[in-house]
């Protein structure tokens, strides 16, 4: 028998973190201020439905620098860059602007601080993820990004006593958990942070956890390449119920919601509200549907925009 009453239960904390609202918010402004094009180096966010936003407004993505004019004004995505994209920027004579979330850029700090004490750092995190690419191209030499309690365990430094680490800021606890015991036995000694996973990252996944303790399936507003949506459809299946990621209302297949009345629905740090307003309405012209917000709290922190740098 087909369920034609739906119970929406909506996360919160969910969406919009911070950093991703600052980071929009860079893009908008350079355009309001200097005008169209403006250029971001890659992705600003992990959300189409942001990129085709700022698109209409004049931004341009691009995946090198060499395709940026001179003096064409460079915004560094949310995710951070290395010191060797920096030098090249300044080389090509480019107005930057540097967009990385403060909570990345805090990783960089703490790496150069290892490096110059010649530790060998070891950034947990996911290859060829941009913010981790970012991240081990501040410091040259001596730096390891490793992915799984294997690669830990296979792991060869120059010096076993003088070894650090930092976390890519959009994984889960439970990502690291198993990579960080794995490094700790081989390394004893080893520095640093219990992890660096932003507080947004964190809370949204706690808000999942609860969430899938009250519905029969989640579903999760993000993009495919967000590592935080990805690690919060993780966060629900390991909680025992079908979780779905989905960029928008015409992701959703109606027959994952036939036979279940509660439906959990969260959304990703770079997913727009909007997003989550459309998933909603679609339900409402199919089922009978009532919505709740869970209780919970959001740390409240806002980050200035970017400003703009000349070359020297």
């Amino acid at each position: 028998m087909l369920k034609n009453k739906k119970h929406i239960i909506l996360a919160s904390p969910r969406g919009f973190c911070a950093g991703v609202v600052r980071a929009i918010e860079t893009v908008r402004l350079t355009l309001e201020q200097h005008g169209a094009p403006v250029y971001v180096l890659h992705e600003i966010v992990h959300n189409k439905h942001v990129l085709q936003e700022l698109e209409r407004l004049g931004a341009i993505f691009v995946e090198r620098l060499a395709d940026i004019p001179p003096r064409g004004i460079c915004i560094f995505s949310a995710h951070g860059v290395s010191a060797q994209v920096e030098e090249r920027a300044k080389t090509l004579g480019l107005r930057t602007i540097d967009a990385t979330c403060p909570l990345v850029s805090s990783v960089h700090r703490m790496v150069e601080k290892f490096h110059g004490m010649d530790y060998d750092v070891v950034i947990i995190g996911h290859h060829r993820h941009p913010e981790v690419e970012g991240t081990a191209g501040r410091v040259r030499g001596k730096v390891h990004i490793v992915a799984s309690p294997e690669e830990a365990r296979e792991l060869q430094v120059e010096d076993p006593g003088r070894v650090a680490f930092v976390t890519q800021t959009t994984l889960s606890e439970d990502d690291i958990v198993a990579i960080r015991g794995a490094l700790f036995e081989k390394f004893p000694s080893m520095k640093g942070p219990v992890s660096n996973i932003c507080y947004a990252t964190q809370n949204r996944q706690n808000a999942v956890k609860k969430l899938a303790e009250k519905t029969d399936l989640l579903l999760v507003v993000g993009s495919k390449n967000s590592s935080n949506s990805n690690r919060l459809r993780e966060v629900g299946l390991k909680s025992g119920i079908p979780c779905y990621l989905i960029d928008d209302k015409n992701d959703i297949d109606p027959s994952w919601l036939e036979e279940v009345e509660k439906i959990g629905v969260t959304a990703g740090a770079s997913a727009p509200e909007r997003l989550v307003e459309g998933v909603i309405a679609w339900m409402q012209g199919r089922w009978e549907v009532t919505f709740v917000e869970m209780e919970g709290k959001e740390r409240k922190v806002q980050f200035k925009p970017a400003e703009l740098v000349d070359p020297v």
